[in-house]
C-alpha cells in the first residue's frame, strides 16, 4: 500500500460516511504496532467506534489494545467535547448576563461546528503536546478535520469582541469565541498539519461517481490552505475474479470501472491505492489484519443455503403513504445511502397510482430528474442548486449583518459563511417555500435537512418564535415550517440506509436528532441490500449473509415500519426502472 510506505508520523484519514475510514485507520495501525512501531489511534468520528472494532472499551481516554503489542487507543466523544466546551463558554456567564443573552450564546454553540471546534480543541493537544512525542512513533485520526475548520483557525481577529458587538451570525463564529487563549497552540497544529514530512492526508472513497467527487472536493479545499501531501484509497473494489457467471457482480464490476475511469484529473494524480471488497465484517484483529493483504478471502459455506429476508418492499411502504391523499415526505439519510433514488422511486410509485406529485431534488447531478421529466402523468419535478440558494442566501446576510462591518468583522462572517451549516439552512429554506404544497399534493423532498440542520432551525428559529408569541393568544390558527415537520399527519419522514455496520448506526444517531427537533421518523428504507436478490457470486452470497443482522437490528431495534429495496444491475434511471427498484409489479 502507497500510503503507508515511509508512513510520517501523523496520518490523517477522511472521506464520506460510510467509506470505511474507521476499519482502514485501525488496519493501517494494527500494521504498524505488527512492525514494531509504536501507535497510538484516535478516533474522532461520531459514526464510528474503535472500541467496538477491536472488541474492547476504549472511550475518552488512552487505552492499551492488548491483543496489539505497541498500539493504544482514544476515543474523543464530539458530543462530550462540545457539552464541556460550551460549559466552559457559558458557565462563567451564567447568572451574571441577562438570562436572554445568556441563551443566545447558548443557540450559536448549538451547533455542529461547535462539535467540529470542540473536537479539534482536543486532538491539537494530541499534535502539540511534547511529552507524547517519546511515546508513540504515529499518531493516527480517524477523521481530518475539514478545511473549514483550520481556515477558521487560521483567521486572525478578536472573535470575542466581533461577537460581542452582537456582528456574528449563528453558525460557527459563536463556537470561535472560546479559542482565544488556545491561538498559539493552534498555531503549532495547524503548522504540524501543514508540514509534509510530519503529516499525510489520506482521502478515502467508494468506486462510486459520489464518493469520488467529495474526495475531490475535500483534496482541493485542503490542498488550497498547504495540506498538500495527500493520498487516496479507493476501498471495497469488487474483485474482478468473483464475477464470473454472476450477471449482479459483472454489472457492479463493469459500474465500479466506469466511476474509476471517470475519476476527477486532480485525484487522478494523487497516489492511489485500492483495496477489494471483502465478504467478511471487519470487526475483530483477525478481520482487521486481511484488510490490507492481498491474501484470497475464505467464504462460509453455509451463507450459500440462506434464503431472502421476508421483509416489506418499498411499494408497500407507499401503499400506506398513498391514503392519505396528499402530504410532505421527506427521505433523510447521510450521503452514499440512494436518497435521491428513493425519493424518485417514492415519486413515481405515488404518481403511478394517479396521484399528483411534486418531486423536489437539491442533488447537483440532475440527471434522474431529466430522465423523468415528461415521462409520467402526474408527477412534477423541481431542482434547488444548493450553488444558487447558498450564494443568495450569503448575499442577504452579508447585505444585512456585513453591511456596517470594519475588513476584519467582514471576514470573520464571510468564513462563517462558507460553513456547511450555510449550505444546510439555505437549501432548507428553500425547501421551506415549497412545503406550502403539501396541503394539496404529494411533496416528495429529497436532499432532506440533516437533523442537526433541524436541531439548528429550532434553536435559533426566530420566525417561529415570533409568530407563537404574536399569535398564540390571538385565537388566530397559524401553523409554521417547523410546526408542519413536527406534525406526523402532513409528514412522513423516511430514513434511508444500508444493510451495513456504520450506515444502520449512522441513522441510529439521525433519528436520535430527529426525536430531539420533535420529528418522529415514520419509516426506514434499507436500500441496495444483496439479500434481497437472488446471487450465485460466493463474494456476494457471503455478502448477504451478513446483511441478515442488520436488517433484523432494523427492523427489532430502530423502525417502527421498514422496506427493503434489492441492489439491481442496472442503475434505476427512468419509470420502469423506479418501479421495479420498489417492488412494483413492472416490466424491467
Amino acid at each position: 500500500m502507497q500510503f503507508l510506505t515511509n508512513a510520517p508520523r501523523f496520518l490523517f484519514f477522511t472521506g464520506k460516511g460510510g467509506v470505511g475510514k474507521t476499519s482502514i485507520a485501525c488496519a493501517t495501525a494494527i500494521q504498524l504496532a505488527d512492525a514494531g512501531q509504536r501507535v497510538l489511534l484516535v478516533s474522532t468520528d461520531p459514526a464510528s467506534n474503535v472500541g467496538q472494532v477491536f472488541g474492547i472499551t476504549i472511550g475518552n481516554h488512552i487505552t492499551a489494545v492488548a491483543a496489539v503489542a505497541n498500539l493504544s487507543a482514544l476515543e474523543i466523544d464530539p458530543q462530550g467535547a462540545a457539552q464541556a466546551y460550551r460549559d466552559r463558554i457559558v458557565g462563567p456567564v451564567r447568572g451574571v448576563l441577562p438570562d436572554s443573552v445568556v441563551k443566545g450564546i447558548e443557540e450559536q454553540l448549538s451547533g455542529a461546528c461547535t462539535t467540529e471546534i470542540a473536537a479539534f480543541d482536543e486532538f491539537t493537544n494530541l499534535l502539540t503536546d511534547a511529552s507524547l512525542e517519546g511515546q508513540y512513533d504515529h499518531i493516527i485520526f480517524d477523521t481530518a478535520p475539514t478545511g473549514h475548520t483550520i481556515r477558521l483557525l487560521q483567521l486572525p481577529g478578536a472573535w470575542s469582541g466581533f461577537l460581542e458587538e452582537g456582528k456574528g451570525d449563528a453558525s460557527c463564529l459563536g463556537p470561535l469565541a472560546g479559542l482565544e487563549k488556545q491561538r498559539t497552540q493552534y498555531k503549532a497544529a495547524v503548522d504540524a498539519l501543514a508540514n509534509p514530512t510530519r503529516t499525510r492526508l489520506v482521502l478515502v472513497a467508494r468506486a462510486q461517481a459520489a464518493t469520488l467527487r467529495e474526495a475531490d472536493r475535500t483534496h482541493r479545499e485542503l490542498a488550497a490552505i498547504g495540506l498538500t501531501q495527500q493520498y487516496l484509497v479507493v476501498n471495497g473494489v469488487f474483485p474482478t475474479t468473483e464475477v464470473a457467471g454472476d450477471p449482479l457482480a459483472q454489472a457492479i464490476c463493469a459500474r465500479e470501472a466506469l466511476a474509476i475511469a471517470a475519476m476527477p484529473d486532480a485525484l487522478r494524480q494523487l497516489p492511489t491505492d485500492q483495496i477489494a471488497l471483502k465478504p467478511f465484517n471487519l470487526v475483530g484483529l483477525d478481520a482487521l489484519r486481511q484488510l490490507l493483504s492481498s491474501t484470497p478471502a475464505v467464504y462460509n459455506r453455509a451463507a450459500a443455503d440462506e434464503g431472502r429476508p421476508a421483509a416489506p418492499s418499498l411499494s408497500a411502504l407507499v401503499d400506506s403513504i398513498a391514503q392519505g391523499g396528499h402530504g410532505l415526505v421527506m427521505l433523510m439519510g447521510k450521503g452514499g445511502v440512494g436518497k435521491t433514488t428513493l425519493a424518485a422511486a417514492v415519486a413515481v410509485e405515488l404518481a403511478h397510482r394517479g396521484l399528483p406529485v411534486h418531486l423536489t431534488t437539491s442533488d447537483p447531478a440532475a440527471h434522474l430528474m431529466e430522465t423523468l421529466d415528461g415521462t409520467l402523468e402526474n408527477l412534477t419535478i423541481s431542482r434547488i442548486d444548493p450553488q444558487t440558494v447558498t450564494e443568495h442566501y450569503r448575499a442577504q446576510v452579508l447585505a444585512s449583518k456585513g453591511a456596517k462591518l470594519e475588513a476584519q468583522g467582514r471576514a470573520l462572517l464571510e468564513e462563517d459563511l462558507r460553513s456547511p451549516c450555510t449550505e444546510e439552512i439555505a437549501v432548507f429554506q428553500a425547501f421551506s417555500r415549497v412545503i406550502r404544497e403539501a396541503g394539496r399534493k404529494f411533496v416528495v423532498m429529497d436532499t432532506a435537512p440533516t437533523g442537526h440542520t433541524l436541531l439548528l432551525l429550532d434553536a435559533t428559529g426566530a420566525y417561529h418564535r415570533d409568530i407563537v408569541r404574536q399569535m398564540g393568544s390571538t385565537g388566530v390558527h397559524f401553523t409554521t415550517p417547523m410546526m408542519q415537520l413536527q406534525d406526523p399527519k402532513q409528514t412522513k419522514v423516511l430514513i434511508a440506509t444500508l444493510a451495513e455496520t456504520t450506515p444502520v448506526l449512522e441513522a441510529a444517531n439521525l433519528q436520535a436528532d430527529l426525536r430531539r427537533a420533535g420529528i418522529e421518523p415514520w419509516a426506514w428504507v434499507i436500500n441496495n441490500s444483496v439479500a434481497a436478490v437472488p446471487v450465485t457470486s460466493p463474494l456476494l452470497r457471503e455478502r448477504a449473509h451478513k446483511e441478515h443482522a442488520e436488517i433484523d437490528a432494523v427492523a427489532r431495534r430502530h423502525a417502527t415500519r421498514y422496506a427493503l429495496v434489492p441492489l439491481l444491475a442496472v442503475e434505476p434511471v427512468g419509470v420502469q426502472r423506479l418501479l421495479q427498484l420498489s417492488g412494483h409489479c413492472a416490466t424491467p
